[in-house]
C-alpha cells in the first residue's frame, strides 16, 4: 500500500518578475510525497494562479482526494483528474520517482550522467528599459545564443528600440531572438505589430493575441511575417479530438509545451504527436516550478532529443529554491553529478 501526503510551498522571486499579465513576487506550488516499503517518491504540482486551468477554489480538495485515493493507481487517478493538469503532472512525477532507483533520476540518460546538456533560451523579463537591457547583456555574456524577451507590458516603441539595439550589435547568426507577448496584442492591431517586429529578424513570437480566438489566430498564423508559437492556447484543451481540431484550424508554426499546464508528460506527448503529424515544430518550457519540477521536465525533455533551444532556464529565479545538480552554463542546462540535492521539504 502506498501512503500519500501533500503540502504547499511558496517560492519567492529574487526580484519582481513582469509579464503582460502583471508582476509576480511569489509563486505557489504543491508537493505530493509517496511512501511505500521504505521508499519515497516526490512530485510537484506547479499551479500558476491566473493562468492554470485548474486554478479553482477546490484545488486543495482535489489534491486531498488524489492522496486519499492514491492506491487506485496512476492511470485511474489521471483519468479522474483530467481537468487538473498540474495535479496530473505531480502524480506522474511522484510515481516515477517512487519507482526509480534514485529519487531524482526519473529518466536516466547521458544528461543525468553529466555527459550531455540541453540547449536553452535565456529569459529576459519585462521591466523598464534599463532593466531589460541589463538582463540582455547578462544573458549574452553568459553564453546564450538564444534569448527570449517578454513583451507587451511597456511602451511598444520602447520594446522595438530595445530589439533594434540588440540587432545593431548582434546579427541573426550571433543571437536568435524569441519574443513572448502573453496575449497582449489586440487582434485588430496584431498584424501591424508583427510587421514592425519582423524588421528585427525574430525567430518566433509566442501567443500574440489572447487564446480562444481561433479565426483571428489562424489568420495571423497564415499572414504573419514572424512564425507564431501557441502557448496559452493549449491550456484547457483536454481531449485528443479537441487538440487535433485546434491544430487543424489554427495551423501554427510552433507549439510550446508546459507539462504543468497541459497534463504532464502524457498530455504533452499527445500534443507532440499531433503537432508532428501536421509537421509543426515544438519545444518544451518550464512554468516556474521549483528545481524539483524543473528537474523532471528537463530529464524528460532530454529523452525527446529536440534540437531547438528549450525554455528550461528558470531555476535561478527564486531565493528559496532547492539546491540541486541543475546548473546553467554557456547557454545550456547541465546536470552536475558532483552536486547533491538539499531538500528540507522531505523531512
Amino acid at each position: 500500500m502506498i501512503k500519500a501526503t501533500y503540502q504547499q510551498y511558496i517560492l519567492n522571486f529574487k526580484r519582481p518578475s513582469g509579464t503582460s499579465r502583471g508582476t509576480m513576487t511569489t509563486k505557489e506550488t504543491w508537493f505530493i510525497r509517496l511512501e511505500k516499503d521504505g521508499k519515497v517518491g516526490i512530485g510537484e504540482c506547479g499551479i500558476l494562479r491566473g493562468l492554470s486551468i485548474d486554478d479553482r477554489p477546490d484545488y486543495e480538495n482535489q489534491l486531498k482526494w488524489a492522496c486519499e485515493n492514491i492506491n487506485l493507481g496512476l492511470e485511474k487517478l489521471l483519468n479522474h483528474l483530467v481537468e487538473m493538469p498540474s495535479i496530473q503532472f505531480g502524480l506522474e512525477m511522484a510515481f516515477k520517482s517512487l519507482d526509480s532507483a534514485n529519487l531524482f533520476k526519473l529518466f536516466p540518460s547521458n544528461f543525468t550522467k553529466g555527459k550531455d546538456s540541453i540547449h536553452i533560451n535565456g529569459l529576459v523579463w519585462m521591466g523598464d528599459e534599463a532593466f531589460m537591457r541589463q538582463q540582455i547583456i547578462e544573458k549574452i555574456e553568459s553564453g546564450f545564443k538564444c534569448i527570449k524577451l517578454k513583451i507587451g507590458a511597456i511602451d511598444f516603441q520602447t520594446e522595438l528600440d530595445i530589439l533594434k539595439s540588440i540587432r545593431k550589435e548582434f546579427s541573426i547568426s550571433d543571437i536568435e531572438l524569441r519574443v513572448d507577448a502573453n496575449g497582449a496584442f489586440r487582434p485588430k492591431e496584431a498584424l501591424e505589430k508583427l510587421n514592425r517586429l519582423s524588421e528585427y529578424h525574430l525567430h518566433s513570437i509566442e501567443q500574440p493575441i489572447k487564446p480562444k480566438q481561433f479565426e483571428q489566430m489562424a489568420k495571423l498564423c497564415e499572414t504573419s511575417p514572424i512564425d507564431i508559437a501557441l502557448d496559452e492556447e493549449l491550456i484547457g484543451v483536454f481531449f485528443e479530438s479537441e487538440k487535433e481540431e485546434l491544430i487543424s484550424i489554427i495551423k501554427p508554426q510552433y507549439i510550446i509545451l508546459k507539462p504543468s499546464l497541459v497534463g504532464g508528460f502524457q498530455g504533452s506527448q499527445e500534443w507532440i504527436d499531433i503537432a508532428e503529424k501536421h509537421t509543426i515544430k515544438w519545444w518544451v518550457t518550464s512554468a516556474l516550478e521549483s528545481n524539483i519540477g524543473l528537474n523532471a521536465i528537463a530529464q524528460w525533455t532530454y529523452t525527446l532529443q529536440n534540437s531547438l533551444p528549450q525554455g528550461l532556464g528558470t531555476g535561478g529565479l527564486f531565493t528559496n529554491n532547492f539546491h540541486s545538480p541543475l546548473i546553467v552554463k554557456n547557454g545550456t542546462l547541465q546536470y552536475d553529478i558532483k552536486t547533491n540535492w538539499e531538500l528540507n521539504i522531505l523531512k
